[in-house]
Parts: C-alpha cells; sequence; structure tokens
C-alpha cells in the first residue's frame, strides 16, 4: 500500500511539512510504503485557459499543453492508494503553490471522465497556519473542495496553528495510521 503526502509549504521544516511528516510516520507504523512530495520542488505554472471556452486539451484530452511537472505530479497521486494534502493557509486560504496544483489536477480530472478521477481514494487534508490559526475555518472548506471534486474519501480535515502542534503532530500521525487501516478494510 503506498501512501503520498503532498505539501506546499516554502519552508521544508516549517510546520506545514512538519504534519505531513507526522501523517507518514503514522502511515508508515500501520505498514504502508510512503512519499513526500514538496510542490516547492516542482515547477508549476499557472493555467492558461488555452482556447477560446477557457480550457483547451484539459478537457477534451484529460492533459494539459504546459510543459511542466503537472503530469508526472497527477500520476503520482493517481498511483497511489492513500493522500495526505497540507497546506499553510495564506489569507485563510490554500497557498499559491497548493491552489495552482489543486486547480490544473481538477481541470485534468474533468478531461478524464467527469472530475471523480480519484473515485474513493481515502485522504486527509491538513491546514497549517503559522500565526493565529484564524484562518483555519475557511481554509478548510477549500481544502474540502479541493479533495472533493476529483472524488476523493475524505477521511479527516484537520487544522493545526502554533499553539496546537504538539498535540495536533499526534494527531495527523493517527490521521495517517487511518488511511491505511481504514483503506486495508475496504
Amino acid at each position: 500500500m503506498k501512501i503520498l503526502a503532498i505539501e506546499s509549504s516554502s519552508r521544508p521544516n516549517g510546520l506545514t511539512a512538519n504534519m505531513a511528516k507526522a501523517a507518514l510516520e503514522g502511515a508508515c507504523e500501520a505498514g504502508a510504503e510512503t512519499e513526500l512530495l514538496a510542490l516547492r520542488d516542482y515547477k508549476l505554472e499557472c493555467c492558461r485557459q488555452c482556447d477560446e471556452t477557457g480550457w483547451g486539451d484539459c478537457r477534451t484530452k484529460g492533459s494539459c499543453v504546459i510543459d511542466d511537472d503537472l503530469a508526472e505530479l497527477v500520476g503520482k497521486v493517481r498511483g497511489a492508494d492513500g493522500l495526505v494534502f497540507a497546506t499553510p493557509v495564506y489569507f485563510g486560504d490554500l497557498s499559491e503553490k497548493a491552489k495552482v496544483f489543486t486547480d490544473r489536477m481538477r481541470r485534468v480530472a474533468m478531461g478524464t471522465g467527469g472530475g471523480a478521477f480519484l473515485n474513493g481514494l481515502r485522504a486527509v487534508g491538513i491546514a497549517a497556519a503559522g500565526g493565529s490559526g484564524g484562518g483555519t475555518a475557511s481554509c478548510m472548506v477549500s481544502l474540502e473542495k479541493v479533495l472533493s471534486v476529483p472524488g476523493c474519501f475524505i477521511l479527516d480535515l484537520i487544522p493545526v496553528a502554533q499553539r496546537n502542534k504538539d498535540y495536533k503532530a499526534a494527531v495527523c500521525q493517527l490521521a495517517g495510521r487511518a488511511i491505511v487501516e481504514g483503506a486495508a478494510s475496504d
């Protein structure tokens, strides 16, 4: 079983990355193979809305014409048995890198059978706020949308702030374990 974590922070040892790593620790303890992808290490351009309808090959072929790393990332997500998606909270929403990735992934999904190309993939979303944590609630709404549209089965959405990071790391670890244990019982 392969559990993939995608984190979209610019900081490799920041709160977001550490929560994603904690979730993968739990998945590993439950017997899964794990992989962490940091979006900062990938080239991702914004959608160009390349034809007159605002779509393009994403809608007709399920692929994107932009020559960057999107296809590689989508392939890794498609090959996973479970997903952890962690984003820092930027002004009450996903990080810019997370938004670019999820917007384009959803567009490609629309061209591959109506959007639910991750049908039933168990997922956990993590929103990590470096400040007061005041923007996590609205970020969780965005996380729910970007995970549900491609068809993920959302196991949990976990808000994290600096003030609660110690016990939330344990929650993320348990969530990683739950992805594996739930998928194994399906």
